[in-house]
């Protein structure tokens, strides 16, 4: 596969990334236009379109003059009919498309599913679609499926199969693929019943970090939302994990020693630095001792609560901005020896960690 075919993929895939994080107003005239096609294609006449500006918004309120029967209750979402009869459609447009792309070269087909859909569906999941779990009540079950259709990933896949790989599609192939690829770039989400369709307006504002290496996306921001809606409804979130506004903007020893959730406590710690938490918190130093996974650094046990101690350690990775980022990890309080709790964070024994030429 030429170097030029891999770059035009990966163009293609950043092209894509930036609908997926677009914080421009919805362009409503083209999202309409669509959905009112893929009615007409389901034998349904164009719904009524109650715009909202947020998915939260979305899910809580009833549209004006729709009387919903309990089946259309959104926790009952993945019962409905009409995403039911669209995502079909969907599923057929695909199957047809995979049907003409086995003509494709076989090389640039992989090097396109992994590193355009693939990589997509990962920032997906932990940007925007961290936001749409957000917005449901965490005891619903997620109607994942008919969300799907709405991602770009497999927009995007097949975008670059035609455009890279030299996919055919027919003239009637085409022009159904462009109605899925307009909404994935002019609107948010949306929720189609028989009479009306909510549509969700896009965030006015998304932050993210790039992780290094493959280029995945995923929210972030240390001091404000990582997400914003119009309607004032956002997310916070630390590298990647949901957390409580408190996590950014007031996190304390207190905060965290009543934390229940670890992932959260984690996050806490990270956003005040452990060093600084160590000193805040008073933990204990028991012991320490050099990294062997990690020449040059030092290992530090704390003694934390009960059955549990805190290892600081130092990565065996240099940062984007050139350092090494200081960390620490829970371990049993058993562990007494710090290189045996380095060990235990791997499922190494200490003899095995003190082995081992390089940690990362």
């Amino acid at each position: 596969m030429s170097a030029l075919g891999q770059r035009e993929a990966a163009e293609i895939r950043e092209e894509w990334l930036g609908r997926l994080l677009s914080a421009l107003p919805a362009d409503r005239p083209a999202a309409e236009a669509a959905i009112s096609e893929l009615y007409r294609l389901i034998g349904l006449g164009p719904p009524r379109f109650h715009w909202v500006p947020s998915p939260v918004t979305a899910l809580t309120t009833v549209p004006p003059g729709v009387r919903l029967r309990p089946s259309e209750a959104v926790e009952r979402l993945a019962e409905w009919p009409v995403p039911n009869r669209l995502r079909a459609l969907r599923t057929r447009l695909c199957l047809d498309l995979d049907a003409q792309a086995r003509r494709v070269d076989r090389g640039l087909y992989q090097h396109i599913h992994g590193r355009v859909r693939i990589l997509l569906e990962r920032s997906f999941n932990g940007s925007l679609g961290m936001v749409l779990r957000a917005a449901h009540d965490p005891r619903e079950r997620l109607a994942s499926i008919w969300y799907d259709a709405l991602g770009i990933s497999w927009i995007a896949n097949y975008d670059a199969l035609r455009r890279v790989a030299g996919l055919v599609l027919t003239r009637e192939q085409e022009r159904r693929f462009d109605l899925w690829a307009t909404l994935a770039g002019s609107c948010g989400w949306w929720w189609p019943r028989e009479q009306v369709c909510v549509v969700s307006e896009r965030p006015v504002a998304v932050r993210i970090e790039v992780r290094a290496g493959d280029g995945e996306v995923c929210l972030h921001c240390a001091d404000g939302p990582a997400v914003r809606y119009a309607d004032g409804w956002e997310v916070h979130a630390w590298h990647g994990t949901r957390v409580p506004s408190w996590v950014i903007d007031d996190p304390s020893v207190e905060r965290i020693t009543r934390e229940s959730n670890v992932e959260v406590r984690r996050c806490a710690i990270e956003r005040i630095g452990w060093a600084s938490y160590v000193d805040q918190a008073g933990l204990r130093l028991l012991t320490t001792a050099p990294d062997p996974g990690n020449p040059g650094s030092e290992l530090r046990l704390y003694d934390m609560r009960e059955d549990t101690r805190v290892l600081l350690a130092v990565n065996g990775s240099v940062e984007r901005d050139g350092h090494r980022r200081r960390y620490g990890l829970t371990v049993p309080g058993f562990l007494d020896d710090p290189i045996a709790a380095a060990g235990w964070t791997y499922g190494l024994s200490a003899q095995q960690y003190s082995l081992l030429v390089r940690r990362t």
